[in-house]
């Protein structure tokens, strides 16, 4: 007879396929005219010497060239400035960050202010435009009608070990959005990412800007509200092909400290129907791994079928989920509940960060949460 368990390990196997059905990815014809003669691209950087040189080649290189891109230099102690302005790059040198604003909400909203474009493109200093990818960026935005906001998560791009590790919170962040279920474009997004984001200027001064989420962590959540809420649309897709970017190349505690410093506070914007489908969906994983355990030390065949048998299935969505998202291996998938329970560990520190310290820590600065 079968346990009430395996059909309640089961029902949270599917809802991986309601969170995370389809992640459209942006697609452009080559014979398609596109003009990025009003685009300002801004970058806000902060000790991105390892990172920027990379981002700049990239947006260098591209058939479709922007008519500006302003680095807003937010007080760094390494060559940033230097390499924006060896790559030809308006250098705009932070001033102060006042009280109650975040380093990066301040950094963009001075380099909206300096921009001269009709068209804003926000990229973090970590991103990488695939060639072309600026073309295909900007005629899908036109494609969409040419109005409200544009949001982007890059494809992952990984080399160390420790990296695979971010494979759970690659999946949660995406599924969060609300924006690639099963339903499609019947839901709107909770927000928008936060690596890149495209809008016009107008309507980016209209909504208020970054100046309307100056406390933020996770800036990109409330822009994407402000342009939600003045019925503007918010569409986001996946940036394989088009844009990448490869998070924390500095280690082991650099991964830990930027998943742990906003993680949380993304996860209470999330939708409560969202919300109780990752967790069930997680929760599913943890439950498996637990029965598992249990029929092995028991010796019980029966079991270790059975949930063997669940357990390959979530091998296979796993792998299914991170081959359209990143460059995780197959080993990875394999072995799911290590970046699984390394994910609940971080989740665990996020949330006694913000909501217990009400403080974290992010490129030496503490950020204050609210």
């Amino acid at each position: 007879m079968i346990s009430f368990s395996v059909y309640l390990v089961f029902f949270f196997w599917l809802l991986g396929f309601y969170f995370l059905w389809k992640i459209p990815r942006l697609e452009s014809s080559p014979d398609q005219k596109v003009s990025a003669s009003s685009l300002s691209v801004i970058i806000p950087a902060r000790n991105e010497a390892k990172n920027l040189g990379i981002l700049l080649n990239s947006i260098n290189v591209q058939s479709t060239r922007p008519a500006e891109i302003i680095v807003v230099d937010d007080h760094s102690d390494d060559a940033t400035a230097d390499i924006a302005a060896a790559a030809g790059c308006v250098v705009m040198r932070s001033k102060p960050l006042p009280i109650g604003w975040a380093g990066k909400p301040w950094a963009c909203w001075q380099g909206a202010l300096r921009s001269k474009g009709t068209i804003l493109l926000f990229l973090d200093s970590d991103t990488c435009v695939q060639p072309d990818g600026l073309h295909a960026i900007l005629a899908t935005y036109r494609k969409k009608g040419g109005c409200g906001l544009l949001s982007i998560q890059p494809f992952h791009y990984m080399e160390k070990w420790y990296e695979q590790l971010a494979a759970v919170f690659n999946i949660v962040t995406i599924a969060g959005m609300n924006a690639f279920t099963l339903l499609g474009n019947r839901l709107k997004p909770i927000g928008a990412f936060g690596p890149c984001n495209l809008c016009l200027k107008e309507e980016y001064f209209n909504v208020g800007g970054h100046e309307i989420v100056r406390g933020d962590i996770l800036e990109s959540l409330g822009l994407g509200r402000a342009f939600l809420e003045a019925n503007l649309p918010v569409n986001c897709y996946g940036g394989k092909g088009v844009i990448s970017f490869r998070m924390y190349p500095d280690g082991f505690k650099s991964l830990t400290e930027g998943f742990s410093k906003g993680f949380g506070t993304g996860a209470k914007a999330t939708s409560v129907a969202g919300q109780i489908c990752i967790f069930c969906w997680i929760f599913g994983g943890v439950h498996l791994i637990r029965h598992l355990l249990q029929a092995t030390i028991q010796g019980s065949t029966n079991n270790l079928v059975v949930f063997g048998a669940l357990n390959i299935l979530y091998i296979l969505q796993v792998h299914w989920m991170l081959r359209r998202i990143g460059t995780f291996k197959l080993i990875t998938a394999l072995l799911y509940p290590v970046p699984l329970v390394f994910f609940i560990t971080v989740f665990c520190i996020s949330i006694f960060k913000i909501f217990i310290l009400r403080k974290t820590n992010w490129k030496g600065r503490t950020l204050k949460t609210k």
